[in-house]
């Protein structure tokens, strides 16, 4: 099966040819990051006008670099949510038009499954049970995984996802958008222990994340220390760097320890870490240091295709078509769409995510 998946939840407009949901025959990803990085942040406007000027283009280009006919494809898989309401809606329209006049089958795809999907291309098949660690700028969320498409939260976060905490820290410091890559790269030469913070806790002591906390004790410690936003062409302080390795390290380690907790509760076979957050590389060697301890392997998708891509959009919608699932005309975008749909019925994995149900 030959399809073609559409991702415009955000800032991202891609478009990917995927064959039988594994291999990937193209795909094409036009970022924003240039219109977006003078406001520190993705303005919805913006964003949506960007993906109406390259939704068509980037399609043709994906069709083109996979060496195919648009008749060719069998289906359409296109991201219904969770996302921006104005970028969804240009995705899903472009997919319901191009299905029509291709009389072809679509599917609407859930972004976050997309995110789980990202890393059957790289991994051998996926061992169930796994649990699922989907992180990046909108989302923080851990999802225990019996089965292939069914899902059931485990964790989530209590207030800010964690990609968005690394973004508004390097705004704090004047380090630019998106913040993510450039505090990874600053924090290479800082000392963490030369700016220590403390890993958020939950008071009822459920395995959720925080990071709203955290953002304002780095706020408070550049005021308390005077350390000023950096300014265009200005070496990088070494109390800045500290503050970055500071704050990365606690930001990581407040992923991994309620992950390593419930991989302990739950018994996963394989354990996933995919999102835009998982190409920091000190996420992954944490992660995998968690994988080592209970002796499970441990998948991320490539760097690539760890930021949102259509490649794992066509990937989550092949698993629908196969199934037999199709969209009708009707679907509309949902922004606020969730991933969660696995009712627990072993009596003891039940008392291990009683905090769920």
């Amino acid at each position: 099966m030959i399809v073609l998946g559409i991702e415009t939840s955000c800032d991202e407009t891609a478009a990917a040819v995927v064959r039988n949901g594994k291999e990937i025959l193209s795909s094409v990803i036009s970022s924003q990051v240039e219109l977006h990085k003078p406001y520190g942040g993705v303005v919805p406007e913006l964003a949506s006008r960007e993906h109406l000027k390259k939704i068509e283009p980037i399609v043709q280009e994906a069709i083109d670099r996979a060496k195919i006919n648009l008749e060719e494809i069998d289906a359409i898989a296109v991201t219904q949510g969770p996302g921006l309401i104005g970028s969804l809606v240009v995705g899903i329209c472009f997919a319901k038009g191009l299905a029509f006049s291709l009389n072809k089958p679509f599917i609407g795809v859930n972004h976050i499954e997309g995110h789980i999907f990202s890393v059957v291309f790289d991994n051998p098949p996926i061992e169930y049970p796994a649990l699922a660690l989907v992180v990046s700028g909108g989302h923080t969320n851990l999802f225990f995984v019996p089965e292939p498409g069914k899902y059931k939260i485990v964790a989530r976060t209590r207030d800010d996802a964690a990609g968005e905490a690394f973004d508004k820290v390097a705004k704090m410091l004047g380090l630019g958008y998106p913040g993510g890559p450039i505090i990874e790269k600053i924090a290479l030469e800082g000392d963490p222990q030369k700016a220590k913070f403390t890993i958020p806790k939950i008071s009822d002591g459920k395995p959720d994340f925080s990071f709203s906390g955290l953002k304002t004790a780095v706020a408070r410690y550049i005021k308390e220390k005077g350390i000023n936003p950096v300014t265009h062409g200005q070496e990088i302080p070494q109390e800045v760097k500290d503050l970055c390795a500071g704050f990365q390290l606690t930001a990581i380690r407040s992923l991994v320890e309620p992950m390593q907790r419930l991989a302990l509760e739950l018994k996963p076979k394989t354990l996933i870490v995919a999102g835009g957050v998982a190409c920091n590389m000190l996420l992954r060697k944490e992660s995998a240091k968690v994988a080592e301890r209970i002796g499970v392997p441990i998948y991320f998708p490539s760097r690539h295709l760890s930021t949102d891509n259509a490649a794992m959009i066509a990937a989550a919608g092949t698993f629908h078509l196969e199934r037999g699932e199709r969209a009708d005309f009707s679907i509309t975008a949902n922004p606020m769409m969730k991933l969660q749909n696995y009712e627990v019925e072993d009596e003891t994995l039940r008392r291990n995510v009683r905090y769920r149900l």
